[in-house]
């Protein structure tokens, strides 16, 4: 299924992230993440956290969530919180000094749910899986990106660029742009 709605793409990137979460053990959240510094644990953190913050732009103010006590918990209702502004989004504008108005759904399929996408292949690496992205939409995601990638680096939200083989992989090529090194592996970082 090919999701038509901003609803719809988080309903299904949602549930990707969250079959993580959900088989995730107790000791794995302290398990090292490819982004520097990260554990498993702050890539959900991060997740809650700044997208909830970035809807009081929207008037929406959500109640703080205590990941580190129960990160499943926190995600599920996190999750069930967005899920329900998507599903009524009640025409309401989410306004932003960096990203201007925009209704409030198109500003979390643009900015959020994206964020769960990528973050799925951070998530996966911690637990030592190997994540799907699904190539095409790594290719799509790599052709929009790279107009803006001054823009984006200069924004610190990515690092680097990591270099990767001519015949890399759609995914594998959208992970080093970003700045993360593809061949990352738990327990085995790579510098």
């Amino acid at each position: 299924m090919t999701p038509n709605s901003p609803a719809e793409q988080h309903a299904h990137d949602a549930a990707r992230f969250t079959a993580l979460v959900e088989s995730a053990s107790a000791a794995d959240w302290a398990r090292p993440a490819p982004v520097a510094g990260w554990t498993a644990l702050d890539v959900v953190k991060h997740l809650i956290e700044w997208s909830r913050a970035f809807l009081g732009g929207a008037g929406i103010e959500l109640p703080a969530l205590d990941v580190e006590a129960d990160p499943r918990a926190a995600w599920k209702q996190h999750v069930a919180d967005i899920q329900a502004i998507l599903d009524d989004p009640a025409g309401r504008v989410l306004s932003n000094p960096h990203t201007g108005d925009k209704p409030v759904d198109q500003a979390i399929d643009q900015f959020y749910t994206g964020d769960v996408w990528l973050h799925t292949w951070d998530l996966a690496k911690a637990l030592g899986r190997e994540p799907d992205l699904g190539q095409e939409r790594c290719t799509a995601a790599l052709a929009a990106m790279r107009p803006m990638e001054e823009i984006l680096r200069g924004s610190g939200q990515f690092g680097p660029a990591v270099p990767v083989a001519e015949d890399a992989s759609a995914q594998d090529k959208l992970i080093a742009f970003i700045g993360r090194d593809p061949g990352w592996q738990a327990g085995n970082p790579r510098p």
